[in-house]
């Protein structure tokens, strides 16, 4: 099991393919194999990285809270391990708001962004939206990766 230890946590992440980095960060409560439909297809011409982040999968577990400019760190410290100084960036839900964060702090490190079903940030503006978001965060603890 590849492991990289990055910002005090030991990261897992797998890698396929040649060519130019193109890291794929999933969403919340998941883990790095939901890239594995696409991983083969993307392993052609580039050389992929995936990873789990902070609190699912095979990474550590610290105690929390755990934030977006946190695992945005965790995620340079892996490419900087990798010694990948540059790549192309896709982020799923969380996944996206960390590679907005790594694009905000470090923009000279990523070449393109890709993000899905994401945004910047999380605002609830109103009582719906905040309860959305409880909701959201309450499954991600009860059915974590390691539960489901």
């Amino acid at each position: 099991m590849p492991t990289l230890h990055s910002n005090g946590i030991d990261m897992f992440y797998e890698t396929a393919g040649q060519g130019e980095p193109l890291l794929l960060l999933h969403g919340l409560g998941s883990r790095s194999d939901d890239w594995q439909l696409q991983l083969p297809a993307f392993a052609e011409r580039y050389r992929v990285v995936t990873a789990d982040m902070r609190g699912h999968g095979r990474t550590d577990k610290p105690p929390g809270p755990y934030t977006v400019p946190m695992m945005a760190t965790d995620v340079f410290g892996l490419l900087d391990g990798l010694g990948i100084a540059v790549a192309h960036v896709v982020g799923l839900s969380m996944g996206g708001m960390i590679a907005f964060q790594m694009a905000v702090d470090r923009p000279e490190r990523v070449r393109s962004l890709v993000i899905v079903n994401s945004g910047p940030e999380l605002v609830a503006r109103t009582l719906n939206e905040r309860l959305r978001i409880w909701q959201r965060l309450a499954l991600a603890r009860l059915f974590s990766p390691a539960r489901t």
